[in-house]
């Protein structure tokens, strides 16, 4: 019996027997009927231990829960380790090159690395290009020059000016064409050099610091990270893309030097590993693969489990309006809606494309690291989190998850109050005191800021930090410092445990007292425990494919509606009442 057995009206004549719950108002369905699907919905609700002993059904979802767990942890660790060697190759590769191409690097910090005389600019400059003719003697590395058809790709060192523009301080007037031009200049690794100062005046670059934006020197090197030849894996081959820019958009008279390092990862095109061949790429693809199948099946039967949930909930719906006359609440349909599936569709749905990311990268396809480390990482998070649900089965477990879904509404609200106050804070401090404080220069340290003097960090340097130059800017700072850190340690966060405190109270005394929403009451009265017989007559809700018939229990006639009829005429109705509930 794949549904409910569509109800035949039958009079009091017919001594069919009704059921005639305390409260309620009969609708016509027979007692074995609800009972029917009472034992039906219990069995919906029932863990896997019980779905078990109700009709030996094999908890299928678990075991697969339990393999995609072993599976991804092991696909996570072999790309957090390959990927931690390749960040380790490209951070100490940045750092030998700031040492390398940069001028008295080591004595300072890169945040507060510039420059700020003609001189020094030129200096730096000729730097750049001596190290870099140089590179080969220099270098304790691997590096060396990228080629292109047999021949060393060259430094390019661009600057980027205005138009045109004519400046005058002296007289405050100044014309300016915003519009920007690049200038380039290319110089080859033929060989190593001496005097980089006639070289420039040979290449004619001069630079006009009236006009000058910026001035970007542009330089490719290669080199292969041989550390991963320790873990049984083949080396690969590096492209690095240097970036060293002079910024002078401010024209303050302080040129900001950065280098950044754009970084490319290919597959040698010749290798060779003696004394033992590198770990086999198949091996990584195999377990991807798995990992794909084993999140593909999870996903299939999370699926089927949330729809067969939702076409149940459909057909309750209609069985309660039959049965009580009254729609199903909201918060009784959501019952039927298994939120930790969703949750695994999710998780496996970013498993399945981290994993295909991750074959790409295995295979060359793809350098981006990032991307996929997103999808996998997020997808293991929610994995793990999964787990809870198995969890919940025991009450100990469980009152933390219940703690956590009651709450969440409360949360979300508070945390939306919460929010306005604190963004009022974050624009009041990045206008007035940004300025004057380091941390208030941009909404993002803004909000950098006070999240951490919320959590208690570094509140007397922030005091400190202020630079005084006047007494109202000292004196806001101070009452709106003092202010915020009062408000949200002393009140905000107070009011944040409560409502966890208050909703795990209220959930041990709902446990004391039970209490039950109408679809938990309507269930309870099926007294038959998972042992009984009676389960394996009843239709399994996972693998109830038919659409249930809403017609079929909305036109059956309800008693109710012909209170204001003859007695005669609901008689007639009532004994001619077809399979289908149609009277004549």
């Amino acid at each position: 019996m794949a549904g409910l057995i569509p109800p035949r009206w039958t009079g009091p004549a017919r001594n069919q027997d009704r059921t005639a719950l305390p409260g309620r108002s009969d609708r016509g369905l027979d007692s074995e009927e609800v009972e029917h699907f009472r034992r039906k919905l219990k069995y919906f609700f029932m863990n896997p231990c019980d779905k078990f002993r109700a009709r030996g059904r094999k908890p299928w979802k678990l075991c697969l829960q339990i393999l995609k767990i072993c599976l991804i942890t092991a696909q996570l660790v072999s790309f957090g380790l390959s990927n931690q060697m390749m960040v380790t190759f490209k951070e100490e590769n940045l750092m030998a090159f700031r040492h390398l191409f940069l001028k008295g690097y080591a004595d300072r910090r890169m945040d507060t690395y510039a420059v700020y005389s003609r001189i020094e600019v030129y200096d730096h400059i000729d730097y750049i290009i001596r190290q870099y003719m140089n590179l080969g003697n220099l270098t304790a590395g691997n590096h060396a020059y990228e080629k292109s058809g047999g021949v060393a790709t060259p430094l390019s060192l661009c600057q980027q000016h205005y138009r045109n523009s004519t400046i005058s301080p002296a007289s405050e007037s100044f014309h300016i064409d915003p519009h920007v031009e690049t200038e380039c200049t290319d110089i080859y690794p033929v060989q190593p050099l001496t005097n980089t100062l006639k070289a420039r005046q040979q290449l004619n670059f001069t630079l006009d610091f009236k006009r000058l934006v910026c001035v970007n020197v542009y330089i490719k090197l290669k080199a292969i990270n041989l550390q991963t030849v320790r873990h049984q894996e083949l080396p690969d081959c590096y492209v690095f893309s240097i970036t060293i820019s002079f910024g002078n958009k401010a024209h303050s008279g302080q040129l900001s030097v950065t280098l950044a390092n754009d970084v490319g990862i290919n597959e040698c095109s010749d290798w060779s590993v003696s004394g033992g061949p590198g770990k086999n790429i198949h091996e990584l693809l195999l377990l991807d693969g798995l990992v794909i199948l084993a999140c593909v099946a999870s996903l299939a039967l999370c699926a089927r489990s949330v729809s067969s949930g939702i076409k149940l909930q459909s057909e309750y719906a209609v069985f309660f309006q039959t049965l009580r006359g009254k729609k199903v609440s909201w918060s009784d349909r959501m019952e039927f809606v298994n939120g930790w599936y969703i949750l695994i569709i999710l998780s496996d749905s970013l498993t399945i494309a981290g994993s295909i990311l991750k074959m790409e990268i295995q295979t060359k396809n793809l350098t981006n690291y990032d991307i996929c480390s997103l999808f996998l990482g997020t997808a293991t998070m929610l994995v793990w989190v999964g787990l809870l649900r198995y969890l919940g089965f025991f009450q100990k477990y469980n009152i933390l998850i219940l703690t956590m879904r009651a709450a969440f509404p409360h949360v979300v609200q508070f945390c939306c109050c919460a929010t306005i106050i604190y963004l009022g804070y974050c624009f009041c401090g990045w206008i007035v005191l940004g300025p004057h404080h380091k941390k208030f220069q941009t909404l993002n340290t803004v909000s950098e800021c006070l999240f951490s003097l919320i959590n208690g960090d570094d509140i007397f340097h922030t005091f400190r930090q202020l630079r005084q130059k006047g007494w109202l800017v000292w004196l806001f700072s101070r009452v709106y410092l003092y202010s915020f850190t009062s408000l949200f340690i002393y009140m905000v966060i107070s009011l944040f445990i409560a409502l966890f405190t208050d909703t795990y109270e209220t959930i041990k005394q709902q446990q004391a007292g039970v209490q039950q929403s109408e679809l938990q009451a309507f269930i309870a009265e099926c007294k038959d425990p998972p042992s009984s017989s009676r389960y394996k007559a009843t239709p399994d809700p996972d693998r109830y494919k038919a659409t249930p018939d809403p017609d079929r229990y909305k036109a059956t006639p309800d008693p109710e509606r012909y209170k204001a009829t003859s007695s005669l005429w609901f008689l007639c109705c009532w004994l001619c009442a077809d399979e289908k509930g149609v009277g004549c």
